[in-house]
């Protein structure tokens, strides 16, 4: 890995600095659809130079907590997110820089197909000029794939493709024939094999947990990938460096208790990083296990899957008590979606099962079949916005004052919205945050300033 220092002049107003790039093996895995195998692709790939000795660094395209899951698991590292709305450019650009400094590969993740969204992964890709491979799930297709191929690279011509690898082929044959198509933009095949398929359930892969011989199926997709062009080291990017603008120490002092386990495991590596940035200690607990949370000024209940564990939330008197007297005493509670959930009086699963949740907001969540709410939105603050990401298959019905409602990013119309408990020490809602895109919002969630923080909705 190569370290350059170039000089580069800022605005007219600043005085000229320094800026440094540095240099890392890259490559971005996309598709031209979702369900195309690009996640367990990527883990492969991870968990192929993880076992070369090569320190590896995954990001994640977009808002997701499921694929890193699985993805920090092949690579020994967390995944952080790159989305151009909700992380920013300018922290993909720190996040890439950092991690062009200190590993020997960075592997990028996209989100859906190649082109879906706004911003894209084509975005991303031609933002940061990184390499592309362009995983294809060819069952069912030949020929035809090179037409795929054209379509996108046509479509992308500003995009640096180093080609297309065949998923789920159905033979050497059938390989050889996707080889002939595609020729000089084939990169290798991995052929069709039930046995490495993941389990998927509502709102994507299983977690990393609960996923059966995970790590002997990645070891099997590695094998198959040594045959790939894949296997070899990708091409040499350049990241250049932002100047970091010191944290404010707004959380100094400050313990937060954090939940995690199976229930709630929707936690944003970044969020956990930006609260120490800012001065907070954490410490971490299971609302499952666990019979008492840890004595805080705080405490994070994050999102996840309440509904799968009913039973084991409800069973737990303790842990709920131990809650309330968090609050009574004077703590803070902030909760997203799975986590609000769990604070309600009641939550009913989708097969009508009801179980009493903490009791400590006033309402109750039901269960649907159908997707409720997908996609980025933003709170309105007086320090400007906190940006965020909702997906969720409940409905909830609330008593507690509205304290904020997000805006959506696609139409600006009305989106998720932000309670408040009566003494103002819980805040709950959909939206998950993600706290480096405003950090003096999350100090302020952290601090009991929420009532006089956040935008309240027009009457």
């Amino acid at each position: 890995m190569k370290i350059e220092t170039t000089f580069e002049p800022q605005s007219a107003e600043s005085k000229q600095a320094s800026s440094m790039k540095a240099t890392c093996p890259c490559l971005l895995i996309s598709a031209p659809a979702s369900n195309q195998g690009k996640t367990m692709i990527t883990a492969a790939l991870a968990y192929y130079h993880r076992s070369k000795g090569h320190r590896v660094k995954v990001f994640k395209t977009g808002p997701d907590f499921l694929d890193p899951m699985l993805l920090e698991r092949a690579s020994g590292q967390s995944v952080d997110s790159l989305d151009l709305w909700m992380t920013g450019e300018e922290q993909c650009r720190t996040l890439l820089f950092q991690a062009a400094r200190t590993n020997d590969i960075i592997l990028v993740e996209g989100v859906m197909g190649l082109n879906d969204g706004s911003p894209s992964t084509a975005d991303l890709a031609g933002k940061f000029n990184l390499p592309l491979a362009i995983v294809v799930d060819v069952s069912g297709m030949a020929e035809t794939c090179k037409a795929l191929a054209l379509g996108l690279k046509q479509l992308n011509p500003q995009l640096n493709f180093l080609g297309f690898l065949a998923n789920n082929a159905g033979s050497e044959r059938h390989s050889a024939i996707i080889a002939r198509a595609l020729g000089d933009d084939y990169l290798g095949a991995i052929e069709r094999n039930e046995n490495l398929q993941v389990e998927r359930r509502h709102l994507g892969l299983y977690q990393a947990g609960e996923i059966d011989q995970l790590e002997s199926r990645l070891a099997a997709m590695t094998a198959n990938l040594e045959k790939t062009v894949l296997a070899k080291m990708p091409p040499m990017t350049s990241f250049a460096s932002n100047q970091e603008r010191p944290m404010p120490k707004l959380l100094a002092g400050k313990h937060i208790a954090v939940a995690r386990d199976n229930a709630f495991s929707f936690i944003y590596q970044a969020n956990l990083s930006c609260l120490e940035a800012l001065g907070a200690s954490l410490s971490f607990f299971s609302p499952l296990k666990d019979r008492a949370c840890p004595r805080a000024d705080a405490v994070y209940l994050p999102g996840g899957y309440p509904e799968l564990y009913l039973q084991d939330l409800a069973s737990n008197t303790e842990m709920k008590q131990s809650l309330s007297r968090h609050k009574t005493s004077g703590g803070l509670i902030y909760a997203e979606c799975g986590g609000m959930l769990y604070l309600l009086d009641a939550l009913i699963d989708k097969a009508g099962r009801q179980e009493n949740m903490a009791g400590l907001l006033h309402g109750e969540a039901r269960m649907r079949n159908r997707l409720k709410s997908l996609g980025h939105q933003y709170f309105d603050t007086v320090y400007g916005a906190i940006r965020g990401h909702t997906f969720h298959y409940s409905e909830t019905t609330m008593e507690e004052e509205i304290c904020a409602s997000a805006i959506k990013k696609t139409d600006a119309q009305e989106g998720e919205r932000l309670y408040l408990d009566e003494r103002g020490r819980i805040l709950a809602g959909y939206l998950h945050l993600y706290f480096p895109s405003n950090p003096r919002v999350a100090a302020a969630i952290f601090s009991g300033q929420a009532r006089s923080v956040f935008v309240k909705p027009k009457c």
